[in-house]
């Protein structure tokens, strides 16, 4: 068999979201990390991310971009998405507190406010310095 690169822009939400995972998970297991994936949104977790001291346990809720939601807020859950050739994993609420802090994007809009949740199709600019050291590969 011969192996070809598949386009991820062909595949289906499902199939991104697997692909999304199974890079991410790659990328974690160079800094001690086991993943495994949940069936279930568990607590509003998609995967968990076991570490090789034993002592730390992230869970992470995957996205195919920056996202916030009220809903996730105060669970300790940390969110991954892919963006600028690789992905973020950061603490949602630490995020989120920088972002309401600035009052420039999502302060006061109906998504927030009424939908309860709120995303970014790319990380603003002036976001980008602030979550650098969340930026995985």
């Amino acid at each position: 068999m011969k192996f070809v690169r598949f386009p991820y822009s062909r595949l289906n939400g499902r199939q991104k979201e697997n692909a999304n995972f199974q890079k991410v998970s790659a990328v974690l297991a160079e800094y001690g990390f086991s993943t495994i994936r949940l069936s279930d949104d568990w607590l509003g977790a998609d995967f968990l991310a076991l570490h090789a001291d034993g002592r730390n346990i992230l869970r992470v809720q995957l996205k195919p971009r920056l996202y916030f939601r009220k809903e996730y807020m105060k669970k300790n859950l940390w969110l991954c998405f892919a963006e600028d050739g690789g992905a973020y994993l950061f603490p949602h609420d630490r995020v989120l507190s920088i972002v309401l802090k600035s009052k420039r994007c999502m302060h006061g809009t109906v998504s927030w406010n009424q939908r309860r949740g709120y995303s970014m199709k790319q990380v603003p600019q002036w976001l980008k310095p602030k979550i650098a050291r969340y930026f995985l590969y």
